[in-house]
C-alpha cells in the first residue's frame, strides 16, 4: 500500500502498536507512534524498534534507515509512570535500559534520526544513538533527569559529552533545564543539518537513499571505523581503519566502483 507521502508500507507494519514501519526503495522508516504520550519510550516501544531493527538490518533489499517521531516530539523522554516505583535490586538484576540500546548498536545499516520537537531525556540518548541526526527547525534536545532526582541511564552522559564537549553537556545534564535548540544544536555538532519541520523526513529519506545507493559492504566497513574511533586511540583507529581499506579490495563493489571511475560512467553496485 502506497500513502500520500509515496512510502509504501512494510509487511512488519502490522505487527506492531507503538510504531509504523514503512519502505521507499532501499529505505526503511521507523515511526514512533505514541502521540498521546509524546511518544514517552517505554520498555514495548522499544522492543518493537529493537524487532523492526533487526528485521532491516537482515533485509538485503534495505540499505539505511530513517528513524522518526511526530513533529511535536520526536520522543519527550522516558515513560515515567512504568519506571518511577522500580527498585535498584530489580533494576540491576534485570539491567533496566540495558535493551534500549541493544540493536541500535549492533545495527550494521547506517540510522538517520529524523528530529521535530521534543527530544528531552531518552528521547535525546536515541536520536544520539542514532549515526546522523537531521532536525527540524523547531527540536528542542535536552538531559532533564537530574529534575526526577536521577540522571541519563541510557547514554546521555556519554555521547552527549562526545557530541557537545564536557563544559556544554555538564551545563545542560547538572541543570536540567539548559536545552539545546535545532540551530545551537548544529552549532555544537550535535546534528547534522536543520531542516524546515514539513520537509524533515523527506531530506531524511532523500540523505538515507543516498547512502543506501552505494556499494552495502564499503558502507558498512565505513561506519564501523568512524564508530571505532570513540573506541580506540589514534595508532589504533588507523591500523583499524587501513586494514577495513584493505579489505574493500576484495569486493565486487570496489572493482565495479574504480573502473566506473576511469571509463567515466555511474557504478553499477552489487553490494558484495
Amino acid at each position: 500500500m502506497v500513502d500520500d507521502t509515496g512510502l509504501v508500507s512494510s509487511e512488519a507494519s502490522s505487527s506492531y502498536n507503538m510504531i509504523k514501519t514503512e519502505t521507499q526503495g532501499r529505505v526503511a522508516v521507523i515511526t514512533l507512534n505514541r502521540p498521546k504520550a509524546l511518544n514517552a519510550l517505554c520498555s514495548e516501544l522499544f522492543y518493537e524498534i529493537n524487532d523492526a531493527l533487526a528485521r532491516f538490518d537482515g533485509d538485503s533489499s534495505i540499505g539505511a534507515v530513517v528513524l522518526t517521531g511526530s513533529e511535536r516530539a520526536f520522543a519527550a523522554g522516558a515513560d515515567i509512570k512504568e519506571m518511577k516505583d522500580t527498585e535498584f535490586i530489580g533494576n540491576y538484576k534485570s539491567n533496566f535500559l540495558g535493551h534500549w540500546a541493544e540493536q541500535i548498536s549492533k545495527m550494521r545499516k547506517p540510522i538517520i534520526a529524523a528530529v521535530n520537537g521534543y527530544a528531552l531525556g531518552g528521547g535525546c540518548e536515541l536520536a544520539m544513538m542514532c549515526d546522523i541526526i537531521y532536525a527540524g527547525e523547531k527540536a528542542v534536545f535536552g538531559q532533564p533527569e537530574i529534575n526526577l532526582g536521577t540522571i541519563p541511564g541510557a547514554g546521555g552522559t556519554q555521547r552527549l559529552t562526545h557530541a557537545v564537549g564536557k563544559s556544554k553537556a555538564m551545563e545542560m545534564i547538572l541543570t536540567g533545564s539548559i536545552n539545546l535548540d535545532a540551530q545551537e544544536a548544529k552549532t555544537y555538532g550535535l546534528v547534522s543539518a536543520v531542516f524546515p519541520p514539513e520537509k524533515l523526513v523527506e531530506e531524511a529519506i532523500k540523505t538515507a537513499g543516498k547512502i543506501a545507493s552505494k556499494g552495502a559492504v564499503s558502507v558498512q566497513m565505513a561506519k564501523e571505523a568512524v564508530n571505532q574511533a570513540f573506541e580506540l586511540s589514534l595508532s589504533s583507529g588507523l591500523h583499524f581503519e587501513r586494514r577495513l581499506f584493505q579489505a574493500t579490495f576484495a569486493t565486487k563493489d570496489q572493482k565495479e566502483g574504480m573502473a566506473a571511475f576511469a571509463e567515466k560512467r555511474k557504478p553499477n553496485f552489487v553490494h558484495e
